[in-house]
Order: C-alpha cells, then structure tokens, then sequence
C-alpha cells in the first residue's frame, strides 16, 4: 500500500476576504469626511493669509493717505498687477476676497470678505465666507453669514 500523500493548502478562503473588504469599505466610509474636513479647514487657512497682507497693505496706504482703500491694484494696495482691481483670488485659489470701505468713516473703518470657490466652496455652511471688519485699527474674523465668529478659523 501506498503511503497517503497529504495536501496543507495555505491561502485565504473567499469569505475571509469578503471580511476583510467589508472591514476597509466601513473604515473609509467614517475616515473619510473627517479627512475631507480637515482639508477644508486648513484651506481656510488662505483667507486668513490674504487677510493679514491686505491689513498690512492697508496700513502702508493708510500712512500716505487720509483713507483706506478699496483697490487691490497697482493704484491702490499693490496686490494685483493691473490698476483699478476691485476683487482678488486668494493666492491657494481657494477664495475671492473683495474691500468695502465705510463711506461715514472712510479712514477709519473697512470691511474684507472672502467668499469660498472652488473645492472649499463645499465647506460648512457657516464657513463658507469670513469677513475681516477692522475700525480703528482693531480686527476682528467672522463668518460672514452670521457675523459672528462660528470658530471657522483657530487662533
């Protein structure tokens, strides 16, 4: 008589890798939109940067000037190439900001908004614009919704 040969397959059967599929589908499906909330986020990041060199561009045409202004452009705070630009895409592409100054206070008081494009135009509701108000030298963020500050960007 023949001795029995005997046969160890290794491997993984159909099922346990149905498992381990359903496994990484369900992990995804949680991951995810906490992932994709987090890039939105730190997008917002590109508003307060814009937020800061505009400021900053105030200031210096505020020192020449009895007012601010509301021209992004090489007459204005030099921020675009081309003169007389009354709105700029900040420099991620992420927002479109634009400068109203108050006409009552003029050297006192401006307001810049950035309104979300793009891929961050699919952030929060509340977060979507952020607003800059700055009267007499005191800034303040906001959502532009709301007009408060709905912690759309951290400290």
């Amino acid at each position: 008589m023949r001795p029995r040969l005997e046969v160890r397959s290794t491997g993984f059967t159909l099922i346990e890798l149905m498992v381990v599929v359903a496994i990484i589908g369900v992990l995804a499906a949680i991951a995810l939109p906490s992932y994709q909330e987090y890039v939105r986020k730190s997008r917002r990041s590109d508003a307060v940067v814009m937020f800061a060199k505009i400021q900053q561009a105030q200031q210096k045409w505020r020192a020449n000037n009895t007012s601010y202004t509301n021209n992004f452009g090489g007459d204005g705070l030099r921020l675009a190439s081309s003169n007389s630009v009354t709105s700029l895409t900040s420099e991620g592409g992420y927002y479109t900001l634009s400068i109203s100054v108050d006409a009552a206070t003029p050297g006192q008081k401006y307001t810049v908004t950035a309104t979300a494009q793009n891929a961050q135009s699919q952030d929060k509701s509340s977060c979507r614009t952020l607003r800059l108000e700055v009267n007499q030298g005191n800034s303040r963020i906001y959502d532009g919704a709301s007009g408060t500050n709905q912690n759309c960007v951290s400290k």
